[in-house]
């Protein structure tokens, strides 16, 4: 069955998901963050760590990011022409810095828009309008669910995807043997890496296996259900742990939940104040932290989309997700 990349362009955020048979098996967004990869421009070397070929280049917005292999000529101060290869990666409590590489000779250019890194990889990419009901009906709302509380439940059990400083956790639980409940989390854990678009380190701490036989038959469903993604992995070791390693670029949407959640909230509030069909002003309900969240030029955007005049009425009994929009009598 074939599949097809979805593409919606909302106020601060664009989201694409790769949807087949009314499902949603890999999704991105975007959140228009200025360092992302692709970006070509100059920054200035402010740090350079002793010894090495790593330092910190700052730009000239004043943002700042790691640098790996720098010219051995290169100093304190001097100006560098970079290339963004990972944006900052947001996680509880902290976020790292982005990393660029030297790019001497490239010239400079923004980065490319979530769309165009998609069609960059020969993807077909399709227009959703914000107004229809193609992200709700393959399964959005849903998705949004399991990256906010980083559950997914299956027969028998769970997965808890955690985003830590050193790397993304999946513990698998449930009340099935222990060899049952890790083969029938095998495909789940699978799904999410694309699905919540998780990179880089990842630790799955499976049920304990005492024999060997079971943990190489875990091994080899993993392998199986691994088949498209592009990455490293170790054996099962005799505490259950698995460990993956890939390419990592951006934050995962689990860890952009954790580490911002009012700014999350606030874009899916934009997102469904889009979609109000009822006449009259735009009403935004929210926690107060959502609204706060919610920046001047996007309720401005808003207001131009649709063509009304947007209020807002905060209500700190609400959760942070639990915001709503509707029309109201001007």
């Amino acid at each position: 069955m074939s599949a097809d990349w979805l593409h919606e362009a909302g106020i601060g955020e664009e989201r694409a998901i790769l949807v087949s048979g009314g499902r949603i098996l890999s999704a991105r967004v975007c959140w228009g963050e200025s360092l992302r990869p692709g970006l070509v421009a100059q920054a200035r070397l402010v740090k350079r760590h002793p010894g090495s070929r790593r330092g910190v280049v700052r730009f000239e917005d004043g943002a700042e990011a790691l640098i790996d292999q720098l010219p051995r000529e290169a100093t304190e101060g001097v100006t560098l022409t970079v290339r963004v290869t990972r944006a900052a990666i947001a996680e509880r409590g902290r976020t790292k810095l982005p990393v660029v590489r030297s790019a001497p000779g490239e010239a400079p250019r923004p980065a490319p828009t979530l769309r165009e890194e998609l069609e960059e990889t020969g993807a077909s990419v399709k227009t959703a309008a914000i107004t229809g009901r193609a992200f709700t009906d393959n399964g959005w709302d849903e998705l949004v669910e399991q990256a906010i509380t980083g559950e997914v439940s299956f027969a028998g059990g769970s997965i808890i995807v955690s985003p830590t400083p050193a790397m993304t956790l999946i513990d698998v639980d449930g009340a099935l043997p222990p060899l049952k409940l890790a083969l029938a989390a095998v495909d789940e854990i699978a799904d999410a890496l694309h699905r919540l678009d998780i990179g880089g380190s990842v630790g799955i701490d499976f049920p304990t296996l005492h024999e060997k036989k079971d943990r190489q038959h875990v091994d080899k469903a993993l392998g199986d259900a691994l088949i498209d993604w592009q990455g490293e992995r170790t054996a099962m070791n005799g505490f259950g742990f698995v460990h993956l390693v890939s390419r990592l670029e951006r934050a995962s949407l689990v860890a952009r939940y954790a580490r911002y959640p009012a700014s999350a909230a606030a874009r899916a509030l934009l997102r469904q104040a889009e979609r109000v069909t009822e006449p009259g002003a735009l009403l935004l309900a929210a926690h107060p932290r959502v609204l706060d969240a919610i920046q001047p030029e996007w309720e401005a955007e808003l207001a131009r989309r649709s063509g009304r005049t947007v209020r807002r009425k905060a209500d700190p009994a609400l959760a942070l997700s639990g915001g709503f929009a509707q029309g109201v009598p001007l």
